[in-house]
């Protein structure tokens, strides 16, 4: 089995996307990409943007020779969409590549927004995704709907498990703070597990919550191999110290999916207000991206000039990122 972390928040985007090589062939998950559209009071920053191109090209890539290609639950930066925004996969992109990939989804406990994303979605691949929730087939296990984040909100994710020469579970947006999603991954005795931590940026986060999230990662450390844990987590700096510090605790390796992948984080959310001092941006840049009529080389080359100066290892991943 191989395993390969192409969208997250350490590596520049909002999402979890991940492509697992299987000898009974490839399977994609959470192919979605986005970027928090306004931060800190700011759009993306060019350079956000071209790196949202870049992995928005290797996703379609992965798409199109996919034998089976999951959905864990339909927000923006999970799947392709209809109508994306201009930093978001668009479905029309990768609607016609594919159509023999078997592709697995929730079905239940959608919310409005999710429905007709699911609905959207089905319409433009011309066929209805067979239902995930507690099946199996092959290499691939799937969970019944588990708590996005707090079960209060009422809205949930389904978790992948590929057994293979080695288990590997795939648990989204689950961030830590659900006991019982933990327990479902304990379970299934994984080797590898890729998840979302807790959202410390936000404020409605308590410490009971922050507390919990500790406690279920140090609990699923002691029982995997490589705990992977990414997404909400690292949209701050906030977020980096408590991993940090969390594989300093842990019996067993911590990391986010910039240290699997063995490149630099690249922390580009919780860096904007930076971006922005650093390399400028014209008033009308995002609409006249959005229009076409620029685009984000400049922006790409400058990044290159300006940490290659510094001596940064930023310097090393811009300059290799998904060339």
């Amino acid at each position: 089995m191989e395993i390969e972390i192409v969208g997250a928040e350490s590596l520049g985007v909002r999402g979890l996307c991940c492509v697992v090589n299987t000898r009974g062939g490839k399977i994609l998950i959470d192919p979605g990409v986005a970027l928090g559209y306004t931060r800190f009071r700011l759009l993306p920053h060019p350079l956000q943007v071209a790196i949202d191109e870049r992995i928005q090209k290797r996703i379609i890539h992965e798409w199109a020779t996919a034998a089976h290609i999951v959905i864990s639950h339909f927000h923006g930066d999970h799947v392709p969409l209809a109508n994306a925004n201009p930093y978001q996969l668009d479905i029309e992109k990768v609607a016609s590549l594919n159509p023999d990939a078997v592709i697995w989804a929730k079905s239940s406990q959608l919310s409005p927004t999710e429905r007709k994303r699911a609905s959207a979605f089905s319409m433009a691949l011309n066929k209805n995704p067979i239902d995930a929730e507690g099946k199996s087939r092959g290499v691939l296990c799937f969970s019944r709907p588990v708590p996005h984040g707090k079960a209060e909100r009422l809205e949930t994710v389904i978790m992948t498990r590929i057994e293979d020469d080695s288990t590997f579970v795939h648990a989204s947006d689950i961030q830590l703070l659900n006991d019982e999603a933990i327990s479902q991954i304990v379970s299934w005795w994984p080797d590898i597990v890729l998840l979302s931590g807790p959202p410390l940026y936000l404020h409605k986060l308590t410490e009971d919550d922050i507390k919990r999230a500790w406690h279920n990662a140090i609990r699923l450390s002691q029982k995997v191999n490589t705990l992977i844990i990414d997404h909400h987590l690292l949209r701050s700096f906030e977020g980096a110290e408590w991993l940090t510090r969390l594989s300093l605790k842990a019996p067993r390796n911590v990391v986010c999916s910039a240290d699997f992948m063995g490149k630099p984080r690249m922390l580009l959310e919780a860096m904007r207000p930076q971006l922005y001092e650093e390399m400028g941006v014209p008033k009308d840049w995002h609409d006249s991206y959005a229009r076409g009529r620029v685009h984000t080389d400049h922006y790409w080359n400058l990044a290159r000039e300006l940490y290659a100066k510094r001596g940064l290892n930023h310097y090393r991943w811009v300059n290799e990122a998904y060339l």
